[in-house]
């Protein structure tokens, strides 16, 4: 069995994955009490899906891939699959941020959404690993590759209910510090499934070097996503008040007595014009 290292520069490349996908969560949960406000709702669910699907998910997991390596075995990228492959995240996302959205008090609809979110996360990493083309014979465990999955479906549930409940700065950070490592850990769970053996008979992979695809793509995707942060800005933003909406909807069948007392004064000014 060929050794495989997951962190060929040290700490820098998972430190990196982890801020990344930290940033990409932040900027979905501040689109989202966005989109709840209902100013631009649709535009607002898919600048969310394209933060946490595109950066939050993807761009994630080949930041830990540029520090992914196999001894003695050659490694490339097929560039079309790996494009694929983040239209998989982006899209899974929306799906499963426009369920909750519609239905959002709804324990059924949150928990079809986390499952197909989280599944889609689990194809777009797998997918992704597919798109890696060597010269060694690759191999997954098939219970670790469950248990990546049941994590990214956990993980993706967490996520849609915080989009949905999270308010204030502060409890947003501390939201995206938590779905930062829930995405990290599921990807580090996937990747341990895996093993590489050498090959006899296998050509040399055609490709392109993970430097000259995946670092022009992870650069332009993670300036646009901070680009946008900035524009979002971090302001607290003030969402209804749906106390005082429900408030205001019963006062309609149950008057106050303020509201009582003018209305007679209405009536009463009303016959006396009427008398004259």
């Amino acid at each position: 069995m060929l050794e495989i290292d997951q962190f060929t520069y040290g700490w820098l490349t998972p430190v990196l994955a982890y801020v990344m996908s930290v940033t990409g969560s932040l900027l979905a949960l501040r689109c989202m009490v966005r989109a709840r406000t209902g100013d631009g709702h649709g535009g607002w669910i898919a600048i969310a899906a394209i933060a946490l699907g595109g950066t939050g998910i993807w761009v994630m997991h080949f930041i830990a891939m540029l520090g992914f390596s196999v001894r003695d075995a050659t490694i490339r990228y097929d560039v079309p699959v790996t494009l694929f492959s983040a239209g998989i995240a982006m899209g899974v996302v929306w799906l499963g941020l426009s369920l909750v959205m519609r239905r959002p008090g709804e324990l059924s609809a949150l928990a079809a959404g986390g499952a197909i979110t989280g599944l889609g996360v689990g194809a777009m990493h797998y997918s992704g690993m597919y798109a890696m083309k060597t010269d060694a014979a690759v191999r997954y465990d098939p219970w670790i590759v469950l248990l990546s999955l049941v994590i990214a479906v956990v993980a993706a549930t967490a996520a849609l209910w915080f989009t949905l409940h999270v308010r204030g700065l502060g409890s947003t950070v501390g939201a995206a510090l938590i779905m930062g490592v829930a995405v990290c850990g599921m990807h580090y769970t996937g990747m341990f499934a895996m093993r590489a053996h050498v090959a006899e008979h296998m050509h040399a992979p055609a490709g392109a070097q993970a430097g000259q695809l995946l670092t022009p793509l992870i650069v332009a995707v993670s300036m646009v996503t901070m680009v946008t942060l900035l524009q979002v800005g971090l302001s607290e933003i003030e969402e209804p008040d749906l106390r005082r909406i429900a408030g205001q909807r019963a006062s309609r069948y149950w008057p106050s007595h303020e509201g009582v007392a003018a209305d007679e004064t209405a009536r009463g000014a009303f016959r006396h014009r009427h008398r004259r």
